[in-house]
């Protein structure tokens, strides 16, 4: 029972890195896609054909799988970044699927056990969010968010949104490329059904359920969202758990259209101003009612 649950957590460790890939080109660029599953598979397929083929380690060959994501991801960029609107996001869905049947060609990759341990997965997603927390607090992290706020004005000013735009799909990219290197050597097999339109739907619906511009709430809805069929895995609710899945979403939509968090960002000075405001009206309302009390005596 502990190693499945391990083996929950490891994998949630393991999409929430795709998720907060996305979640820089979503959420803090602007850029709509359906296809980021693709970029993942390519980093899968990368790094264990690098194991495969060229008896590289495990981590440099997860590094080839990353190069190859974004070297795919840089090409793909080029021809699509200065589409718009609707456009992008139908291009980003049909490159999904076209590097899906692209690898249904490549013969299901198997051997190996899992080698990856639930310690490494998380380690590398908290180095993963304190690089991307510094990467948004900087000059660049904040043109994203500028061509995400308002793609002319950002112009108006003298930032390339092509540029950042790039940057952002490059990184997003990078992400996801990482995550399926690890998800190739945490598996030890893999098939292209794996990487499907519905992951890419996953991904970036944690991200809108989060709130597209917190980095706190992709993390926190994924979180909740990517083990939460495993979560709804009783007895009682076997056959329903897809559909209370669902219910819970549409929940989230329509009592917290603006996500779990909207823009807003956790932080410990954050928590310790909250705690300081917490006190203060404590000691205001023990003030009063001293005060009160002594009037009426």
């Amino acid at each position: 029972m502990l190693s499945y649950w391990s083996g929950v957590a490891t994998l949630t460790g393991i999409y929430l890195i795709a998720t907060l890939g996305v979640s820089i080109l979503v959420g803090f660029t602007g850029l709509f896609s359906l296809g980021h599953a693709g970029f993942m598979a390519i980093g899968a397929y990368g790094t264990a054909l690098s194991i495969k083929l060229l008896h590289m380690p495990f981590f440099p060959a997860c590094l080839m799988g990353i190069l190859a994501a974004m070297l795919a991801g840089g090409l793909i960029g080029r021809a699509t970044l200065r589409l718009k609107g609707d456009y992008f996001v139908i291009a980003t869905l049909a490159i999904g699927e076209c590097t899906k049947l692209l690898i249904e060609n490549i013969p299901s990759i198997t051997g190996g056990s899992r080698g990856l341990s639930l310690l490494l997965v998380w380690v590398i997603l908290l180095a993963v969010i304190v690089i991307l927390s510094n990467f948004l607090h900087s000059k660049h992290g904040r043109n994203c968010i500028a061509v995400r706020e308002e793609e002319l004005a950002a112009k108006s000013i003298g930032i390339d949104v092509i540029r950042y735009k790039m940057l952002a799909f490059l990184i997003s990219c990078a992400l996801c490329g990482l995550a399926g290197g690890l998800l190739a050597g945490y598996m030890g097999y893999l098939y292209p059904t794996m990487f499907t339109m519905a992951k890419s739907n996953e991904l970036t619906m944690t991200v809108i359920l989060g709130g597209t511009g917190s980095l706190t709430g992709t993390i926190l809805a994924g979180l909740v969202l990517i083990p939460l069929p495993e979560y709804l895995r009783i007895e009682s609710a076997e056959e329903w758990r897809m559909v209370l899945y669902g219910v819970l979403v549409v929940a989230v939509i329509v009592f917290k259209p603006s996500g779990l968090m909207g823009s807003k960002e956790f932080t410990v000075a954050g928590v310790l101003r909250r705690c300081k405001q917490l006190a203060a009206r404590v000691r205001k309302r023990g003030s009063k009612r001293d005060k009160e009390g002594e009037a009426k005596k």
